[in-house]
């Protein structure tokens, strides 16, 4: 199978600039980037389908090179129905400094930052030299940009297009960088980079995107969907992160196999095979939680999420350290205990239940757990005797909601 074919099958081909495309994917050596803005200081799953693609070219012996756009990250890509809120020239380095960090470690690439070469241009040079060569009428017939006519875009949000055209021209003439590979949506700013070079150097750049990776109901995965998947571990765990995947939806499973590992074709058919014959067995989210995490984090990483995935679902429980549960529960509600309390007070009292009543009605029901044991008796007492190492308590509200209490 060659690169080309490999992508296809994988579905992360959606637009490619020119049918030339493919047979330099396959026979040439090219050098190309693939960019972020530095919105936050990790990036989260909705970019590691996008960067992943680095190291599958590179692995067919192209170059990547990842840029982390330090100054279109102060100007911001219009959004489709508004425009981004401004983040402070502080915030936008602190995040460049997380964002290379992240982007060597994880993937081992040549890391640069458009700032760089930007900080310098004066405003008349920027009209003079690059301004000029694109036409207003162009720039109107732009998806992102037509979308936001009736309800107004600034000039500042306009001009982001000539910013990312501008990129990739520098990167052509200080790089060599022919390609330049991003997300479905970016497909407007990156032809802006190829009419650029056309028109300034009389040169022909090449363009590809691949479709957005979506949840089962069709929203994007990123930050501003408010379902983050960070790839920092410090900011989701691996065990918060192998939650989400081995919970992945049938409908989603295997494409997420396609398009965020390394696997065969071979592989992923006898995993889809082996999942329809039994669904609930999960085999397939199972090695999608395991093949991400191993890339991301390292396969102690995997081992220990499905360590405590296991542990809280059985007597294992018990066996874990109150620092391993507090910081793979970090983002679960907590609370404070300060003395011994009765069951029904402590799910009233930490708006775990909304009344005495249905706290009664829950523990009868045995609903209620803590550490793993059933509570069913609506005189428990919780004590310090009863918590992880004297200080944590588990507490688990039907089959998914759960809530740290903490001993001081």
């Amino acid at each position: 199978m060659t690169l080309f074919e490999d992508l296809k099958y994988r579905g992360l081909i959606k637009d490619i600039s020119s049918p030339e495309l493919e047979d330099k994917l396959n026979n040439e050596k090219l050098t190309f980037y693939i960019g972020t803005d530095p919105t936050a200081d990790s990036m989260h799953i909705g970019h590691f389908s996008s960067f992943l693609i680095a190291t599958r070219l590179a692995k067919y012996g192209h170059k990547p090179i990842l840029l982390i756009g330090g100054a279109t990250g102060l100007i911001g890509d219009p959004k489709p129905s508004k425009e981004r809120p401004m983040i402070t020239p502080e915030e936008v380095e602190h995040n460049v400094e997380g964002l290379t960090k992240q982007a060597k470690e994880i993937f081992g690439f040549e890391v640069v930052n458009n700032y760089d070469w930007t900080k310098n241009i004066s405003t008349i040079d920027f009209l003079r030299d690059w301004g000029k060569y694109i036409n207003v009428n162009y720039m109107l017939d732009k998806d992102i940009i037509s979308r936001r006519l009736e309800s107004g875009i600034t000039f500042c949000e306009f001009a982001y297009t000539i910013m990312q055209g501008l990129d990739f021209v520098t990167l052509y003439e200080q790089k060599g960088v022919t390609l330049q590979v991003a997300g479905s949506d970016q497909w407007g700013n990156i032809t802006t980079g190829i009419e650029l070079a056309r028109k300034k150097l009389d040169k022909e750049l090449y363009g590809m995107t691949m479709p957005l990776v979506l949840d089962a109901n069709g929203v994007k995965f990123g930050k501003t969907e408010g379902n983050a998947l960070w790839l920092d571990k410090n900011k989701t765990s691996s065990y918060e992160l192998y939650q989400y995947l081995i919970n992945s939806s049938d409908i989603c499973v295997i494409d997420y196999l396609k398009k965020l590992t390394f696997l065969t074709k071979e592989e992923i058919e006898k995993i889809e095979i082996e999942h329809n014959k039994a669904p609930e067995l999960r085999i397939a989210q199972e090695a999608l939680a395991r093949e991400v995490i191993t890339f991301l984090h390292g396969s102690e990483e995997y081992e220990k999420a499905k360590k405590i995935s296991k542990a809280l679902f059985t007597d294992e429980i018990k066996t874990l350290d109150a620092k391993t549960l507090k910081d793979n529960f970090k983002d679960v509600p907590s609370f404070v205990i300060n003395e011994d309390i009765n069951i029904i007070d402590l799910l009233v009292n930490n708006k775990i239940c909304s009344s005495k009543r249905e706290a009664r009605e829950l523990v009868n029901g045995n609903a209620i757990s803590i550490n793993n044991d059933k509570i069913t008796d609506e005189n428990y007492l919780v004590t310090k005797d009863n918590a992880i190492d004297k200080e944590v308590v588990i507490i688990k509200k039907g089959k998914k909601k759960y809530f740290l209490g903490l001993y001081k």
